[in-house]
């Protein structure tokens, strides 16, 4: 027998005798990237495009943020909010806006505050609109599905694992609410859709 025909007999063997992983199972593929992220932002930092993709399967808390604002001091609960579950599945995405004239600083001057004051680590994206003709194509489609644009800094949309909105927060739903813990624990406890 030839070597290389040797060579192959004992491939063919080990072949049989050791499972070879599936080419590409289930579970290893990405979540599809729903139509609610399929948008990219600049990153507050350092201006870079980010995907929103890239959260495709987490449960997500989508709000619009101001420095100087009655609700600022938010930010520290969606901190908070954000380690606590982080691990679990939950992002929480902050999109500073000036359309209600309380976030006059520049993006670099936005991520200082955020994270000297209030320690952000959640993904905080460049200033933007949220509301009316000027506003972002995420914030209009959040606004067209959930038939409210934000009426105020701090306003919460909640999407879950599928991308779908499911429900929407005022201003005055604190990120520690009840029912905004309770909606967002019962996302986290659905299947990553593939």
């Amino acid at each position: 027998m030839k070597p290389c025909s040797r060579f192959l007999r004992l491939a063919g063997l080990l072949a049989a005798l050791l499972p070879l992983p599936p080419a590409a199972q289930a579970s290893d593929a990405p979540p599809a990237c729903p139509a609610t992220l399929q948008h990219t932002f600049l990153r507050l930092q350092d201006e870079k495009p980010q995907s929103l993709c890239q959260y495709a399967g987490r449960v997500v808390l989508v709000v619009n943020t101001a420095s100087f604002c009655g609700f600022t001091g938010q930010y520290q609960g969606l901190e908070a909010l954000y380690a606590r579950y982080k691990d679990k599945g939950l992002v929480v995405l902050g999109f500073p806006s000036n359309d209600f004239s309380q976030e006059t600083g520049s993006n670099q001057q936005i991520a200082d505050f955020c994270e000297n004051t209030f320690g952000v680590k959640f993904p905080m994206f460049a200033k933007s609109s949220v509301k009316g003709p000027e506003a972002s194509p995420l914030y209009r489609q959040l606004a067209q599905l959930s038939g409210t644009a934000p009426r105020w800094n701090f306003h919460k949309y909640l999407l879950g694992r599928d991308g779908r909105l499911v429900d929407q927060y005022s201003s005055l739903t604190g990120p520690d609410s009840q029912g905004l813990v309770r909606a967002i624990e019962q996302q986290l406890a659905q299947p990553v859709p593939r």
